[in-house]
């Protein structure tokens, strides 16, 4: 129950609707109990033979203007305190996507896809229905008590509180069965994570699953999930079950006492038929508030559990963030960059990526990272952005210790393409322009030098939409080279200070490789370039190539130091030669 104490900044936030919804549901709950009054007393007049239809008719305006106040001034509530709940819904989601985009790479590997969905989805909406419907019943069910309480001992004090006696009874058994709920509910909920994940999978991968023939393999993946879920799920049911039962019987006890003592006072004559019939109306009104009390329970439950969740993940502190160190006065990069003896691994336990990795690139230069597989080039940029820290050493931007550059300084003065290029489900235009900053909409003139750039401009200007064609998801509507292409464009379009191509141009042939090198060579504006990829026809044009092998830089020079160093450049380029004669061939 600790973690609902992290919901009071929203409450505070939103404490006037509060206050309101509460004054109003005490307006609504006393109105609601007058009511009754006019009942008995109709009930009165009609056994002692006093009732006329005009007596009646005045009873029977005021059991509906009094309801109508009542049911008026609750939805006044209503607009206040579940309208103050979706405003609190919308501020927490937008909170953890805030608090989610800060968290670092490592976070993101460790933390499957589906685990964050049942944040955003299911935890976020339990908390909601704690903070919106479960307060304004639980409002309601005490104030109606207290006013029909109060007017019940107005009227017999010994009958009131014999009849409500066996009310706390089952406030207790709710209470007992409402602390099995959250151990289940958190379960459900983890279950949950692990089924949206695995979807999330199944559905992205679906290309991958046919091609393999693995429909079959997957379905039954899923329904042994989905069998432990729908498992899970019945466990807190069938507990949750027991509520309603539970309150019924104590409400029908509660009906048996004032049958059995409200009658005896009636013939003692005591209290009046229409005072007995007040207290079997009154009884009545508190079976839905007492009901409301066991689903406020199992909202609480649950809300608990989820918001234990979500404090989790608010917790989680991101690795690479601005610290003590960090120089504000620091707020543009030329380009210059510099490793000193870096060293790398992803976690303590694993072997180094990197090791010893010292290098300069000098502003405006153009370098090349070549090397096999798993060579380490894609971590050694992946540190130039700081989506992680070196183990050791340190880098320099501009003379500057990364870790002292203002993080969204540093990224933002870095255009990075990476191996996989990811596009939106948003046109072509808003996704060119994703990285552009300080404008709501995409500038369709950078846009188009930017696709012009890229070598894309032509395929663009083919779609019947051309920049407004929407893209399906993942940009799947295009082609590999197309993706990437577009992504190569996002890239320039922000004109960026340094930019990295990590095998950026893999799925496009070699004439439009060199025709987008070439345009960026020819582009007025210096910047620092980063070419990864396993084509020497990339990098031969390089103003430096390193190749890294096994996370250290075995060789450095132009294109032609290298091939006459004779090393692995060298089969390298040999190797491709022959690839080529044997195609051409």
């Amino acid at each position: 129950m600790k973690s609902l104490l992290r919901l009071l900044p929203y409450f505070t936030r939103y404490r006037t609707m509060y206050l309101k919804g509460f004054v109003l549901v005490a307006i609504s709950s006393g109105a609601q109990v007058v009511w009754p009054h006019f009942f008995g007393n109709a009930m009165n007049d009609l056994t002692t033979g006093n009732a006329t239809p005009s007596t009646l008719l005045v009873q029977a305006l005021f059991i509906v203007g009094f309801a109508f106040i009542s049911g008026f001034f609750y939805y006044l509530v209503r607009q206040n305190i579940i309208v103050a709940s979706r405003h609190i819904e919308y501020d927490l989601r937008n909170d953890l996507l805030a608090h989610v985009e800060q968290l670092s790479m490592r976070f993101f590997q460790n933390t499957p896809q589906g685990e964050l969905m049942a944040y955003a989805t299911n935890d976020v909406d339990a908390v909601r229905f704690f903070v919106g419907p479960s307060i304004m019943y639980s409002a309601d069910t005490i104030a109606t008590f207290l006013a029909i309480f109060g007017y019940m001992l107005a009227l017999s004090p010994t009958l009131a509180l014999l009849t409500v006696l066996p009310l706390p009874l089952m406030s207790v058994a709710v209470y007992f069965i409402g602390r099995r709920v959250h151990p289940l509910f958190d379960a459900v909920q983890a279950h949950f994570a692990d089924l949206t994940s695995r979807t999330t999978e199944s559905i992205s991968g679906m290309r991958v699953v046919r091609a393999y023939v693995r429909e079959r393999y997957e379905e039954g993946v899923f329904n042994g999930l989905a069998t432990g879920y729908y498992d899970k799920n019945m466990r807190l049911v069938r507990t949750q079950g027991l509520m309603q039962p539970i309150i019924f019987a104590f409400m029908g006890l509660s009906t048996v006492v004032l049958l059995l003592l409200g009658g005896r006072m009636v013939i003692a004559h005591e209290i009046t038929i229409g005072v007995l019939v007040q207290f079997i109306v009154y009884l009545g009104m508190l079976t839905w508030p007492f009901i409301a009390l066991g689903w406020v329970t199992n909202m609480i439950q649950r809300a608990a559990a989820s918001m234990a969740r979500l404090v989790k993940l608010f917790e989680t502190e991101p690795d690479i963030k601005n610290t003590e160190r960090t120089d504000s006065r620091i707020t543009s990069l030329s380009g210059a960059i510099e490793f000193r003896n870096v060293r790398f691994r992803y976690r303590p336990e694993l072997p180094d990526v990197l090791s010893d990795v010292s290098l300069r690139i000098e502003h405006g230069m153009t370098l090349a990272i070549m090397g096999r597989t798993g060579s380490g080039k894609t971590s050694l940029v992946d540190l130039l952005a700081r989506l992680y820290d070196t183990t050791e050493g340190s880098i320099l931007v501009d003379g500057h210790d990364i870790k002292t550059i203002p993080v969204e300084i540093l990224r933002g003065s870095i255009g990075f393409v990476t191996q996989e290029p990811f596009l939106f489900s948003e046109t072509i235009a808003e996704n060119i322009g994703f990285g552009m900053t300080g404008t709501d909409q995409p500038d369709l003139v950078g846009a188009e030098e930017a696709a012009k750039a890229a070598d894309i401009y032509d395929n663009i200007m083919e779609f019947p939409e051309k920049f407004k064609t929407m893209l399906g998801e993942r940009g799947i509507t295009l082609s590999g080279g197309q993706k990437q292409r577009t992504a190569i464009a996002r890239a320039i379009a922000r004109k960026p200070r340094i930019l990295i191509l990590d095998d950026a141009m893999s799925a496009v042939d070699t004439a439009t490789e060199e025709h987008i090198l070439s345009n960026l060579r020819n582009d007025p504006m210096p910047r620092t370039t980063i070419l990864i990829s396993h084509r020497t026809s990339t990098a031969k044009e390089a103003d430096m190539i390193i190749v890294l092998d096994h996370g250290r830089i075995v060789e450095r020079g132009t294109h032609s130091e290298l091939l006459a160093h004779g090393g692995n450049y060298y089969d390298l380029y040999q190797r491709q030669l022959l690839e080529e004669s044997l195609e051409s061939a």
